[in-house]
């Protein structure tokens, strides 16, 4: 596991979420804490795994990583990217089983898990759901007061993750709010 930032703060309050980019050879993650209307990186980076390796073990890798980042951080929530068709079946193979390691992780150490589609964490990020890799990474690193570009991409992309479930947690809280107005003028 390669770790990028390690800024732990721990707040009364705060929302953490771990998002994951889930694959065989990387799985992106990122902590992120919100506290009010602050954001903070609690830790990002990837899961590596050797391509000679064998599945079960490169599973367990993943299985194992994520099971340590939500032993350390204690996420309140973990946000994962849907599998989405693509035109390699080998691949969305071997992403689905990665996504099953982490699914694991999640359902072993009592963590909710919610999913977006890669449309939806686009459109939360860049406002435009057919956005490119470079365009994701530019807008995660302005929003979140990176010094630099996250990297690799599987790292921006659970940074971007995180970033969709918790600008969706934030829009969910103002309508349930505002519903609660609406309903007391009746």
């Amino acid at each position: 596991m390669e770790a990028r930032d390690e800024h732990v703060n721990r707040g009364n309050g705060a929302e953490r979420v771990l998002g994951i980019d889930p694959g065989l050879a990387l799985t992106g993650y990122a902590l992120l804490e919100m506290e009010g209307d602050l954001c903070r990186v609690l830790d990002y980076g990837c899961i590596r795994t050797p391509a000679g390796q064998e599945l079960p073990q490169r599973l367990l890798t993943v299985f194992e990583n994520v099971c340590a980042l939500i032993g350390r951080f204690t996420p309140g929530t973990l946000a994962l990217e849907q599998l989405f068709f693509c035109k390699n079946v080998r691949t969305a193979t071997q992403v689905g089983e990665a996504r099953g390691a982490v699914l694991t992780a999640a359902a072993v150490l009592n963590v909710p898990v919610v999913e977006y589609t890669p449309l939806q964490v686009k459109q939360a990020v860049t406002g435009y759901g057919k956005a490119e890799k470079k365009q994701i990474q530019q807008m995660v690193s302005l929003i979140l007061r990176l010094p630099e570009l996250p990297q690799p991409d599987d790292a921006a992309d659970a940074l971007a993750i995180a970033l969709c479930h918790l600008q969706s947690r934030s829009w969910q809280k103002k309508v349930k709010c505002q519903k609660s107005k609406v309903k007391g003028l009746f």
